[in-house]
């Protein structure tokens, strides 16, 4: 897949959708994304329901609409695949998707909103725009029923995520992930089944969320930022090097200059 001549390769947008498409373009146990052949703003997702809820088992697809100054500005998220946790065919409200883009990072990436959404969807929904509160046994029913679900355009979905040993064996003591770059989001999910409940269960888990993302993207967000201050350490050379040329060629073109008129 190459966007190369159909947008602005200078673009902060571009750039960084571009390199996180390279980033994903190995699908995991947990979570696959990537963009649409004619359209870098727009990208197709698959992630796993989290184990050990009644989302186990499930896979479900979705939508990322991304916006012309993302990062600065956060994703919208639209699920496809009917889950009895949030509505199909609306932007979801999350503290990652555009509904709230005063809690977005631009440090966070497609992969941060996927594994955050993979962690919210134990948690109540609390009528937020979006969220729906089926029944334990109907989202397991779903959870089933979206093993067989299509995409129009990707196909069965089912082919769209690595083979998981973990999730088609009954030793639960096993770890999730053995990929390196693949982040352990059943881990995150686990936190959030023993947050207590309350009035403010919500709120809390949002935040415990966030600060469990955020922990274990670190070397990721911090891998990024050194290539980000890799690119502007050579654009700054880049430009001194053009400065310098430029002094040089004004020194000689005064040198000829004086000496023409001196003699």
């Amino acid at each position: 897949m190459s966007f190369e001549g159909k947008y602005n390769t200078k673009s902060p947008a571009v750039k960084r959708l571009m390199r996180e498409a390279h980033e994903l373009a190995e699908a995991t146990e947990e979570y696959h994304a990537c963009p649409l052949e004619d359209n870098l703003f727009e990208w197709h997702f698959t992630v796993r329901g989290p184990p050990s809820s009644e989302f186990d088992g499930g896979i479900y697809h979705g939508r990322i609409i991304l916006p012309p100054e993302y990062p600065m500005k956060p994703p919208n998220i639209v699920l496809l695949t009917p889950n009895g946790r949030f509505e199909i065919h609306k932007k979801i409200c999350l503290s990652i998707s555009g509904h709230h883009p005063e809690t977005w990072q631009p440090s966070w990436s497609i992969r941060t909103a996927l594994l955050a959404l993979i962690a919210f969807m134990p948690t109540p929904g609390n009528d937020t725009i979006g969220s729906l509160n089926y029944s334990v046994e109907e989202r397991q029913k779903l959870a089933k029923k979206s093993q067989k679900w299509e995409c129009e355009i990707c196909g069965k979905i089912i082919n769209l995520l690595r083979e998981d040993k973990f999730f088609n064996s009954k030793e639960t003591d096993k770890p999730i992930l053995n990929s390196p770059n693949a982040f352990n989001a059943s881990n995150v999910s686990r936190s959030v089944n023993m947050v207590p409940r309350s009035s403010t269960s919500h709120t809390f888990n949002e935040n415990s969320i966030q600060r469990l993302v955020n922990s274990q993207l670190l070397d990721n967000y911090t891998q990024e930022n050194t290539l980000n201050q890799q690119e502007n350490s050579l654009s700054l050379n880049n430009i001194s090097g053009t400065l310098l040329i430029i002094f040089l060629l004004s020194v000689i073109s005064l040198l000829i200059l004086r000496r023409l008129f001196f003699l």
